[in-house]
């Protein structure tokens, strides 16, 4: 019996999830941001600052974190980039005098990336146009229900991905202070980043100010 609905599944295969008018309009509009939007961020940092949009993450992340310095794997992670890739980019940063690494102090197994004053002036240099550019793109065309939308989907399209990157809010743009503990409550060590993925981030200062 079993062989024989093995052989009947094989002979009438499940009928593929077709997208619906809708589903597809909504589809190829995501594909037209995906295909336009990283190519319209290049153009306007390559053009102004001299540097790709990968290039100004490193840089602007580096720029919000605590001395300015990060291991590798973490900084990877917060730009969406393989470590092999960071690598890369981090090479050339370094040639340019931005960015310079160093071996971890608490653990010789991770290296460090540390923005350098140079790089901390390039961000403030490039941090207007860029949050220009990013304004012009994308917000000025939203509502701020729109925005909110937009987090959410994007959030949820990326645990759709990778159902373990659970911890966005990592980013040093819209990490909180953890707050002080409560001694009439017992810590919970299974709490992870965010205990309220729904609340409005704290913005990106490079994104709605210059670096100061």
């Amino acid at each position: 019996m079993t062989r024989q609905v093995k052989v009947e599944n094989m002979e009438h295969p499940q009928e593929p999830r077709w997208l619906t008018a809708e589903e597809m309009e909504s589809w190829l509009a995501l594909v037209s941001v995906l295909i336009k939007l990283p190519a319209a961020l290049d153009g306007q940092l390559l053009r102004d600052a001299g540097v790709s949009h990968f290039e100004y993450q490193v840089l602007s992340g580096l720029s919000m974190t605590p001395e300015r310095t990060m291991r590798m794997s973490d900084l990877a992670m917060i730009s969406e980039g393989s470590l092999s890739r960071l690598s890369h980019v981090v090479n050339r940063l370094e040639k340019r005098g931005w960015v310079r690494r160093a071996p971890d102090p608490d653990d010789g197994r991770y290296t460090l990336a540390i923005l350098t004053e140079e790089g901390w002036e390039k961000v403030v240099e490039t941090a207007p146009g860029h949050v220009e550019a990013v304004r012009g793109f994308v917000f000025d065309a939203l509502t701020k229900a729109q925005i909110r939308q937009l987090r959410e989907i994007g959030r949820r399209i990326t645990h759709a991905i990778d159902p373990g990157d659970s911890c966005l809010d990592r980013h040093p743009a819209t990490a909180r202070p953890e707050p002080a503990p409560d001694p009439d409550r017992d810590p919970d060590p299974d709490r992870e980043c965010d205990p309220d993925p729904d609340r409005d981030p704290d913005p990106d200062p490079t994104l709605n100010r210059e670096p100061s």
